[in-house]
């Protein structure tokens, strides 16, 4: 994809910053973000677009949900008179066509012009409900919305797929035909790599037509951030979490605070987090304040992964200047790294991409960071006997980082012979759980899942066998698992898993930034939002 150029509108700007068709409103005033509210009822849509006034003042009405929406004009025409500077989207979308309404066409074009009447500025209609219209029929319609001052914007929704950027190039010509304010194509991501073809047909569109571009699903989450950087008019969020008009649609303050969409431009650096799944990944707010504390132009996106493959594409065309990548993903990037530090190579597992200057990958393993530091803040390491519960791939970064800092590693593991391999490759000791209760030790380190929410797995030490003065679980939902309230009813010290996260996200920091991690600050905000999850 060609690098993406200047954006030709700003926040607030007006549509006339760029020549447009007759059909346009002179000076309407749209932000980057407009807030899509629903609700079953006309008091639910109406409660649900005042709070969505706190974050935009830019708001799109989804009619098509309630039940009878021109017996609700009434109601939002009061609102609309009250709050004069909201900016304010009618849709009634067709169920034929994506959305919720049951009538015909008649009653579509019927409901928008009253709409318009009422006193919004914009009405949405469907290209195809366009291509159905009449010639007069049409003219009509346009005629009215001038008369209300009312502007259009015509759409398209795929619910299926995302085309090349030539094919939704035809589309966007489709919808242009009609000389609307605004042309919205809006297709569906079943690839990270599909974000590309949409934000390149925004790149392509923009310079002649106000263009809104989004992929839907969860993968289309790249385009929903980054299509005004693009040259969209302007992007969409719901008003809240599980208020929701379209798939994939993430809320206005998600999109404001851990995305910082007001703040993106063409000098902002781009980095994710890559897995599958990954849509509750803690690392973009963690990174999103980091990024804030100290002052650094960028932002990360979580990317569901399906194939490394895909994720690789959009790291090249893109371009993303960094990303933490998850299991199993650790080893497989492997044969694609330009080059690793020796430490990486040895663990043979890579959760940091940077891309240098070069344009080719270079990995690092922060798992280890995440692993000592909490550690070495609390005892010298060396020579420091240390338990490493479990022989996965958490294990191997500990053990091997362990190992690296001197101490004297030993390894406990349900099936043995993980233990011994490991152990062999790390330079490091095996010991059957049969001997743990007679061994003393530094500190005992958990790398299983054993006490995460939702795994109904033992422990895999009983308290008996807590020989040493210190605990440290990796597992960090709940906040004090199983494990750590055993340990504190024993009055041991401990180190819970949001530290050992914090950890390597702050290496993490350091290696994409150059710059020392605002710890603090990205402890406080994750456990924050810890917190306010149910447990």
């Amino acid at each position: 994809m060609r690098q993406l150029k200047e954006m030709p509108f700003a926040v607030a700007n007006t549509v006339d910053s760029v020549p447009a068709p007759a059909s346009v409103v002179p000076r309407l005033r749209v932000g980057k973000l407009c807030i899509a509210v629903q609700g079953a009822t006309p008091a639910e849509l109406l409660a649900r677009a005042e709070a969505a006034f706190k974050d935009s003042a830019f708001i799109e009405f989804r009619l098509d949900f309630l039940a009878k929406p021109a017996a609700a004009l009434p109601e939002l025409k009061t609102f609309l008179a009250r709050r004069r500077d909201i900016t304010s989207i009618a849709t009634c979308r067709r169920k034929s066509f994506g959305g919720k309404f049951t009538g015909s066409l008649n009653s579509e074009l019927d409901i928008l012009l009253k709409a318009a009447q009422t006193g919004f500025h914009i009405v949405d209609l469907e290209v195809e409900s366009a291509e159905q219209c009449t010639r007069p029929q049409l003219a009509k319609f346009r005629a009215a919305l001038r008369a209300a001052g009312t502007s259009l914007l015509i759409s398209s929704h795929d619910f299926t797929r995302t085309r090349r950027p030539e094919g939704l190039n035809q589309t966007a010509q489709r919808i242009a035909a009609f000389e609307p304010a605004f042309v919205k194509v809006v297709t569906t991501a079943r690839s990270l790599a599909d974000n590309l073809a949409v934000l390149q047909m925004i790149e392509d569109q923009s310079l002649t037509a106000h263009v809104v571009g989004i992929a839907m699903g969860e993968e289309g989450l790249i385009s929903r951030v980054l299509s005004p950087r693009a040259g969209a008019a302007f992007t969409f969020a719901s008003s809240a979490e599980g208020a929701e008009t379209a798939p994939g649609q993430v809320s206005a303050r998600t999109l404001l605070d851990v995305y910082r969409l007001e703040q993106i431009d063409q000098a902002t650096r781009i980095f994710g987090v890559a897995g599958n799944p990954i849509a509750h990944s803690l690392s973009p707010l963690m990174h999103s304040t980091a990024f804030r504390r100290e002052n650094v132009n960028a932002v990360m996106l979580p990317l569901k992964v399906r194939s490394l493959d895909d994720l690789l594409t959009v790291v090249r065309d893109l371009p993303l200047d960094g990303v933490a990548i998850t299991m199993p993903l650790k080893q497989e990037v492997l044969p694609h790294l330009a080059n690793m530090d020796p430490l990486t190579a040895r663990i043979g597992a890579c959760n940091t991409l940077r891309t240098g200057a070069d344009g080719k990958l270079y990995g690092f393993n922060t798992d280890v960071a995440g692993v000592v530091r909490p550690l070495e803040r609390r005892m010298n390491l060396q020579g420091a006997r240390i338990l490493v519960l479990g022989a996965g791939g958490a294990a191997r970064a500990a053990v091997f980082g362990l190992v690296e800092q001197g101490a004297e590693v030993y390894i406990v593991n349900r099936t043995h012979q993980k233990a011994v391999a490991l152990a062999r490759k790390a330079k490091a000791h095996v010991l059957r759980q049969s001997l743990l209760a007679k061994t003393r030790f530094d500190a005992i380190v958990n790398t299983t899942p054993c006490g995460m929410a939702g795994i109904k797995q033992q422990l895999p030490v009983k308290e008996s066998e807590l020989n040493a003065s210190l605990i440290f679980d990796m597992v960090y939902t709940p906040l004090e698992t199983p494990l750590l309230a055993l340990a504190k009813a024993r009055g041991l010290a401990t180190i819970g898993g949001l530290e050992m996260f914090v950890q390597q996200g702050a290496r993490q920091f350091e290696i994409w930034t150059g710059k020392p991690a605002p710890e603090s600050e990205m402890l406080h905000v994750v456990e924050l939002e810890l917190r306010r999850r149910p447990q």
